[in-house]
């Protein structure tokens, strides 16, 4: 029996794509954040003036899950209907009206500033009332949602071809996303928080998960027949090995965070050394020998550019998250906002310097501009979120922090059964929209009650 018989027209219909513009990137990148903040703009108004002086008296956070169970779901049914609702639309029917749509979240935002502060806002403010906590907790749930629904939705014809992962050269959504990956896992990084905490032993013991997964899907995928684009990582490589191998490369030559920023510089410039003057044809090429290394020449690589990525991103960690006076007590609990603004249009300028002058941005072979794009984008929805002014998580947030492994996982599960059980390139517009809502809502509903249930998907 053929489990998956159009699996090379699957495998087609992701092939030899070229990618959008940085322009729309960044627009869907204020897009995601923007509608998170606006959510927490109107949670906040539902509180009473008591509610909000308590909180800002106590200077703690607060546990945002409601007591009963009823409560819990029509708080996420409405986190649903603001933020995973809209973001859904705007990668697929409503993907024309992202320029629009982004400017409306900025008139807002500034309208808001400038017009509509509350007098709890005018007190709080300049003391940076969102914490480090929330905002990062914010961060790491929007690059696991966004990966989380655009990897069914991409096997639709209602997701644009142009947010699909490109084939060599450009920029698209989808190729943001293990770079995301690995920025968010490096800014709370252990190696970010307390150097001195670093233990080789449970480090690896950390490791061990990825690699399972990273078999597991080999496995799997073989066995069922699922459609894989070699061109993307390798024949036998995939994204889990890919957080694997960095995972072990940062413990084994491990480096103190204040030097991180350095050396990542560093292992980037060699790395790009060497694509500039002849890697970059050999990984580029469809010729593939019998050794593994030739059958999974992207994915190897590649490990060189991410690797530079994370010791960049643990370094910007350390320095702006978990920054530690002389006296040893910890004051990453006010946000640089201004500096994280400027890094961000830091990196947007390198990408377009790098992508014009040394080499265009390829997620295939994770090159300099990669990089700089990756970091730029995941700069840009940080300062977008330190807007949103607000101790208090979402409670879909609260959720997918306390199960981001299981949510993707349970995502990656419920993709390949709909991928198995349904003739995605043959599914009208109103099918596919109706498929991606209910498993959306689905992996939401399934991540809450976990959360509600105090149940943690952690196996090391």
């Amino acid at each position: 029996m053929d489990l998956n018989p159009n699996k090379r027209l699957k495998e087609e219909f992701v092939s030899n794509l070229t990618g959008s513009s940085m322009l729309e990137i960044a627009a869907l990148s204020t897009i995601v954040p923007g509608l998170v903040v606006l959510r927490k703009w109107i949670s906040s108004c539902w509180l009473n003036d008591n509610a909000q002086e308590n909180l800002v008296k106590k200077g703690k956070n607060v546990k945002p899950s409601p007591k009963g169970l009823g409560s819990h779901l029509i708080a996420l049914v409405l986190d649903y209907v603001f933020v995973i609702l809209p973001i859904l639309l705007f990668f697929t029917v409503l993907s024309e009206w992202c320029y629009q749509f982004a400017i409306f979240v900025i008139l807002v935002v500034l309208f808001r500033m400038t017009f509509k502060s509350s007098e709890l806002y005018s007190k709080v403010g300049k003391s940076h009332f969102s914490s480090v906590r929330n905002i990062i907790t914010s961060y790491r749930v929007s690059v696991v949602v966004v990966t989380c629904l655009c990897i069914l939705a991409v096997d639709f014809k209602i997701f644009p071809r142009r947010y699909a992962k490109t084939e060599t050269y450009g920029t698209s959504l989808m190729d943001l996303g293990v770079g995301s990956f690995v920025v968010a896992n490096a800014l709370v990084s252990k190696q970010a928080r307390d150097f001195k905490s670093l233990n080789l032993k449970k480090s690896l013991q950390s490791i061990s998960p990825l690699i399972l997964l990273g078999f597991g899907r080999l496995i799997s995928t073989t066995g069922v027949d699922y459609q894989v684009h070699v061109g993307e990582y390798g024949v036998h490589w995939n994204f889990f090995f890919t957080l694997a191998a960095v995972s072990i490369l940062t413990s084994f030559v491990q480096i103190h965070p204040r030097y991180c920023g350095f050396f990542g510089f560093l292992i980037l410039s060699g790395y790009q050394m060497a694509l500039t003057f002849g890697l970059s044809e050999y990984l580029t090429s469809s010729e593939r020998t019998a050794n593994l290394i030739s059958k999974n020449k992207e994915g190897i690589f590649s490990i060189f550019g991410y690797w530079g990525m994370y010791l960049i991103s643990v370094y910007f960690g350390h320095k702006l998250l978990f920054r530690v006076n002389s006296s040893g007590k910890d004051v990453g609990s006010q946000f640089p906002k201004i500096k994280i603004w400027a890094l961000c249009a830091i990196f947007w300028i390198l990408t377009i310097v790098l992508d014009n002058y040394v080499q265009k941005v390829s997620r295939r072979m994770c090159n300099m501009a990669y990089v700089t794009i990756v970091l730029a984008q995941n700069f840009q929805v940080l300062s977008v979120l330190t807007l949103a002014d607000s101790e208090r998580n979402l409670v879909f947030e609260d959720a997918f922090n306390q199960n981001l492994l299981g949510s993707f996982l349970l995502a990656n599960i419920l993709t390949g059964m709909v991928n198995l059980l349904v003739d995605t390139l043959s599914a009208s517009a109103l099918t596919a929209l109706i498929i991606l809502l209910a498993y959306s809502f689905v992996l939401c509903f399934c991540t809450s009650i976990a959360s509600f249930l105090g149940i943690r998907f952690k196996f090391w």
